[in-house]
This record gives C-alpha cells, sequence and structure tokens, in this order.
C-alpha cells in the first residue's frame, strides 16, 4: 500500500506543479497587483493603494458599460446556441442519410480560429449585406456594424455559427446512448413526436444541457479575438466586451494594476454564473 501511494503522488506531482505554477501562483500574484498602482514596468516598484483600484471601477463608465454588454451578450448567445446545437443533434441523430456529412458540415465553423472568423464574418457584414442592401433596396441591410444594435448582433451571429456544432457533439453523444426500447415503448403507447421529446429525450439528455450551458456561458464572457477582429469595441466602444476592456486597460493605458482589478471583478462574476448555474442544473436534472 505504501509503495502504491508513493507511486501515486510521483504520477500525479507534475499535474500538481503545472497547475501550481500556471495557475494558483499568477492567481495570488494578480490579486496583489490589483491592490497596487503599477504600469507593467518591470523596473518600477508597484505601490501598495490598497482598494483604491476596486472603488474606482465603480464609477468606470467603460467598464461597467462592457460589462452590461458582456452580460447581455452571454445570455442571448447561450440561450440561442444551446437551442440551435441542440436541433441541429437531432437532425443529425434522424434517420436521414446525409447524416454524417451533416455532421462535419456543421462542426467545420469550430475548427477555424477566432480571428479568421472574426475578418470572415466583417467582410460578410461590410461587403455581401451591403451590397444585397442595396440590390433589393432593404436598408438595414446596409452599413452593418455601424451601430451598436447591428454590431452586438454580428458578434452573436458569428459566436453562434461557430459553436452551434461543436455543442451539437455533446448532444449527438447523450441522445445516442438512449435506449431504444424506450422509445419504442413510447411509439407503442402512442406518444407523438413532441411527446417523446418532452417526456423521454429530454429528461434523459439533462446531464448535457448541464455541460453545454456551462461550456457557453464561460466561454461567452471570455470572447476576445472575434470582439477584437469584427468590430474592435466599435461603433465608439460601444461593442467592446470586458475582456477587451481589461487588455486595453493593461497595454493601451499602462495602467496594469486597475487591469488586475478589472481582471478579479471578471473572474468572481464568471464563477459565480457558472458554480450559479451547474448547481441549478444538477438540480433540475434530479427533479426529472
Amino acid at each position: 500500500m505504501k509503495t502504491k501511494n508513493i507511486m501515486y503522488w510521483v504520477f500525479i506531482a507534475p499535474v500538481l506543479a503545472a497547475l501550481l505554477i500556471v495557475v494558483v501562483v499568477p492567481f495570488i500574484w494578480g490579486i496583489y497587483y490589483s491592490l497596487t498602482e503599477w504600469s507593467g514596468d518591470m523596473a518600477q516598484t508597484p505601490v501598495f493603494t490598497g482598494f483604491d483600484n476596486y472603488k474606482s471601477l465603480m464609477s468606470d463608465p467603460t467598464f461597467l458599460s462592457a460589462l452590461w454588454f458582456t452580460f447581455k451578450y452571454a445570455i442571448v448567445t447561450v440561450i440561442i446556441i444551446n437551442v440551435v446545437g441542440f436541433s441541429l443533434a437531432l437532425i443529425v441523430t434522424s434517420y436521414i442519410k446525409s447524416k454524417n456529412l451533416l455532421r462535419t458540415i456543421f462542426f467545420m465553423p469550430n475548427l477555424i480560429g477566432g480571428l479568421i472568423l472574426g475578418f470572415i464574418w466583417q467582410f460578410i457584414f461590410t461587403n455581401i449585406f451591403n451590397a444585397l442592401g442595396e440590390l433589393m433596396g432593404v436598408e438595414m441591410l446596409q452599413g452593418w456594424l455601424a451601430t451598436p444594435a447591428t454590431g452586438f448582433w454580428g458578434l452573436v451571429i458569428l459566436h453562434v455559427w461557430q459553436m452551434a456544432g461543436y455543442i451539437m457533439i455533446i448532444y449527438i453523444a447523450y441522445l445516442q446512448s438512449i435506449p431504444d426500447e424506450l422509445l419504442e415503448a413510447a411509439d407503442m403507447d402512442g406518444a407523438s413526436y413532441f411527446q417523446k421529446l418532452k417526456n423521454v429525450v429530454m429528461p434523459l439528455v439533462a446531464p448535457a444541457f448541464t455541460v453545454s450551458m456551462f461550456l457557453t456561458l464561460s466561454g461567452a464572457f471570455k470572447i476576445y479575438d472575434q470582439n477584437l477582429s469584427l468590430t474592435g469595441g466599435g461603433p465608439g466602444g460601444t461593442t467592446k466586451m470586458i475582456a477587451m476592456d481589461i487588455v486595453d486597460t493593461a497595454f493601451a493605458m499602462n495602467t496594469m494594476g486597475l487591469a488586475q482589478a478589472k481582471a478579479v471583478i471578471f473572474f468572481i462574476i464568471v464563477a459565480i454564473l457558472s458554480l450559479t448555474q451547474v448547481y441549478y442544473n444538477k438540480k433540475k436534472e434530479v427533479e426529472l
């Protein structure tokens, strides 16, 4: 037993060391720097200022605007991505002949990097949409990304297009694990498609909703590259998300202490929302 215990710690030690060096230590230092005034210059000694950075955030209109925009974006994308992903999973687990081809097509956007996707969709919105708008006389399609509303929905469309196929794969794994006997029994009882979906399929894939909502919620809050390449935070910073605001504060304004305070607040918010979502979904799994 002693030999087994020693070997256990020998094998797990590299993982613990990596976790300590990459996550724990930087996190602790980050909290310290959030309590200082520091420009990021290694030759400069950080000046301890206490909670001044956190106090200033409460009156920072840029940070509050980015936080509110990110909240709205996260709520909308989490709902749409999971609805679309689940719908696609239902389609490709049906009896259609081209389901394997469709799985590949739906998943492919997730393989493209966020920056590239942003530039691709920027071309679509600013050139193709504009050309179609002029051709069809639809003013709404012209000047896309030029307003906060269209910029918001442009980011939503991009993120849904990228992530729906990935979330589809998670739902497929759970849908394929449903015993055929249950669905056949429902058919024999005369259940309609939607009755089977509500009373048989949905309860059995409830864990998939927990996983998918966690991934989409945490991912939506951490969006940066798509935001940078598609809108750049414009027009006038109205589509700037919190990750971009933190990066701009750190590297454009050279106020590392303030940026780190924003990052700590950001971490707390995401942790609370994610844990709350997982707890609520786990509770619903038990009820179902």
